[in-house]
C-alpha cells in the first residue's frame, strides 16, 4: 500500500543514492541501505527480550493524579501509576503523604510527565546506583533503599519514579520487573544485568559495576561536549562579526568610493556585491539555515536511510572518523565485556547492543555478528576486513576466542579505545580553534584589504598631482 511515509521514504532514498551516484561510490549503495528483511533475525530475538520485560505488565496501570498535604499545610499535587485509585491512595499513605484527593487521568489528556523521554540523566542514574548500592551493603533493605532515593529527590518526576519501583517491589515483583515497566527511565542493559545479578544473588556488585559504566558514558560525553563548546561559540562569533562588517561597516564606504569615478580593484568590487546581496537577502538566509537544520535534525531522527548516509559521510572525514570509531569501539567493548562476566547470553547480549549503539554502520555489523552466532559462527567474523573496526580490536577479539577469556580481553579493548577516545577530542580542539581563527582572520582580513587598498590608490594619486 502506498503511503505518504512510503513516499517519502523513497524520496529519502532516491537523494542519498544520488549523492552516493556524485561522489562515484556506487558499491556502497547497497550497502549502506539495509533492507529491512536484514533486521529479521535481530527482531526476533529482542522481541523475546520484550516479552520477558512486558511479561509482568499483563495488567495495563492507570495515571493518576493526587494532591497531599505538604508538612507546611500548603497542598501540591503528583501523578502515580496503579491499577486503581484505592490502591494509589493506601500505597502513598503509608508512605507518609497525606492525601487529600485521587482522580483518573484521562486518556487523551496532556500529562507532562509522559512527554519527558529521559527524566533522570546518566550521570544521576551512575550516582542513584552507587547510593542504592552502599544502601544494601550497609543491611538496609531494597525497598527502603530506593524509600530512601525518593525521599531525596527533589523532582517530582524523578521521586515518582523511585516510588513506583518501591510500588512494584512491594506487589511481590523482582527489581528487574520493576526497571523494566519504566524503560524510558532504566536502560534495558542496566534491567537485563540487574536480572543476572538477582540469579547470582551479588546485586551490589553489579549495582557498582553499572555505575561506573554509566559514570564513563557520562564523562565521555561531557568530555565531547566540552571539547566542541569553544570552536562552536568561536564559529558563532566569527559569523556574526563578518554579518556585522559587512551590513554595517562596508557600506559606509560604498558612497565613498561612488564619489571618487575611478575603476575599484576587483577584491573591492566583490567585497561591496557581497555586502549588498548579504543587506538583501539577511533574512532569507537566516530562515533557509534554520529550514536546513531543522530538517537535517529531522531526517537524521526519523529516516534510518538519511542518518546512515550521514554516518557514512562522517566516517569519511579523518579527525572524525576516528572519534566515531574509538567511541563506538569501545562502548561495544565496554558493554559486551559487562555482559559476558555477569553470565548474560551472548544472543541477548547482541540485542542489548543494537539498542546501546545508536550508529546504523555499527548496528549493521552487530546484526551480521548475530547471525554468525546463530549459524554457530564466532564473533569475530564479522569483524573481519571490516573498515569500520580497527585492527588491533579485530586481533584482541580472536585472541579472546581463542584462549577462552572473551570478557577480560574485551575490557582490554574498552580501555585501550577509550584513552585513544580522549586522545582524539583533544586532538579535534586543538585542531578546530585555531582553524576557527584562522578563518575569522583571512574572511576580515579580505575585507580590510578591499577597503585600503583603493584609499591607499586614492593617496597615491593625490600626491602624484
Amino acid at each position: 500500500m502506498i503511503t505518504k511515509d512510503n513516499i517519502l521514504t523513497y524520496a529519502y532514498k532516491g537523494l542519498a543514492g544520488l549523492i552516493y551516484l556524485i561522489i562515484g561510490k556506487k558499491d556502497k549503495i547497497r550497502d549502506l541501505f539495509f533492507e529491512e528483511d536484514i533486521f529479521k533475525d535481530v527482531k526476533r530475538n529482542t522481541t523475546r527480550l520484550e516479552e520477558a520485560s512486558n511479561a509482568v505488565q499483563e495488567l495495563e496501570k492507570n495515571p493518576y493524579r493526587y494532591k497531599y498535604k505538604k508538612p507546611n499545610g500548603k497542598l501540591a499535587t503528583g501523578t502515580f501509576d496503579a491499577y486503581n485509585a484505592e490502591q494509589v491512595k493506601t500505597f502513598l499513605t503509608n508512605e507518609g503523604y497525606e492525601i487529600t484527593e485521587v482522580q483518573e487521568i484521562k486518556k487523551g489528556t496532556l500529562n507532562a510527565d509522559i512527554m519527558l523521554t529521559s527524566p533522570i540523566k546518566v550521570g544521576e542514574l551512575s550516582f542513584a546506583l552507587v547510593q542504592v548500592s552502599t544502601y544494601l551493603r550497609a543491611g538496609i533493605s531494597l525497598i527502603e533503599s530506593f524509600r530512601l532515593l525518593a525521599k531525596q529527590s527533589q523532582k517530582p518526576i524523578v521521586k515518582k519514579i523511585y516510588n513506583m519501583v518501591v510500588y512494584d517491589l512491594l506487589a511481590g515483583e523482582s527489581l528487574s520487573e520493576a526497571m523494566a515497566k519504566q524503560p524510558k527511565v532504566f536502560p534495558k542493559l542496566l534491567t537485563n544485568m540487574v536480572k543476572s545479578a538477582e540469579l547470582t544473588g551479588d546485586l551490589p556488585t553489579i549495582l557498582d559495576d553499572m555505575a561506573n559504566y554509566y559514570e564513563e558514558i557520562d564523562k565521555t560525553k561531557k568530555e565531547l561536549k566540552s571539547a566542541m563548546t569553544y570552536p562552536t561559540i568561536v564559529f558563532v562569533m566569527a559569523i556574526a562579526v563578518i554579518v556585522f562588517v559587512l551590513n554595517y561597516i562596508v557600506p559606509q564606504y560604498v558612497d565613498m568610493f561612488s564619489s571618487w569615478g575611478s575603476n575599484l580593484p576587483g577584491i573591492t568590487v566583490m567585497t561591496i556585491n557581497f555586502s549588498n546581496f548579504v543587506r538583501t537577502n539577511l533574512i532569507e538566509m537566516l530562515i533557509i539555515i534554520i529550514l536546513i537544520l531543522l530538517l537535517y535534525m529531522f531526517w537524521f531522527k526519523k529516516v534510518t536511510q538519511f542518518k546512515a548516509l550521514m554516518q557514512y559521510i562522517y566516517l569519511k572525514i579523518p579527525v572524525v572518523k576516528k572519534i566515531i570509531m574509538y567511541s563506538e569501539v569501545s562502548m561495544f567493548a565496554k558493554t559486551f565485556a559487562s555482559l559476558l562476566n555477569h553470565g548474560v547470553f551472548i544472543t541477548d547480549s547482541m540485542d542489548v547492543l543494537i539498542k546501546v549503539s545508536d550508529n546504523e554502520i555499527y548496528k549493521r555489523i552487530i546484526v551480521n555478528t548475530v547471525r554468525n552466532l546463530n549459524r554457530g559462527g564466532k564473533i569475530s567474523e564479522a569483524f573481519k576486513d571490516s573498515p569500520y573496526i580497527p585492527l588491533v580490536a579485530y586481533e584482541m577479539i580472536v585472541t579472546g576466542e581463542a584462549t577462552g577469556k572473551l570478557g577480560t580481553m574485551m575490557e582490554k579493548v574498552a580501555s585501550y579505545y577509550d584513552n585513544l577516545y580522549h586522545n582524539a577530542t583533544k586532538q579535534i580542539k586543538s585542531l578546530v580553534e585555531p582553524a576557527m581563527i584562522v578563518m575569522l582572520t583571512v574572511v576580515v582580513g579580505i575585507i580590510i584589504i578591499s577597503i585600503v587598498v583603493p584609499m591607499f590608490d586614492l593617496y597615491q594619486t593625490i600626491g602624484t598631482v
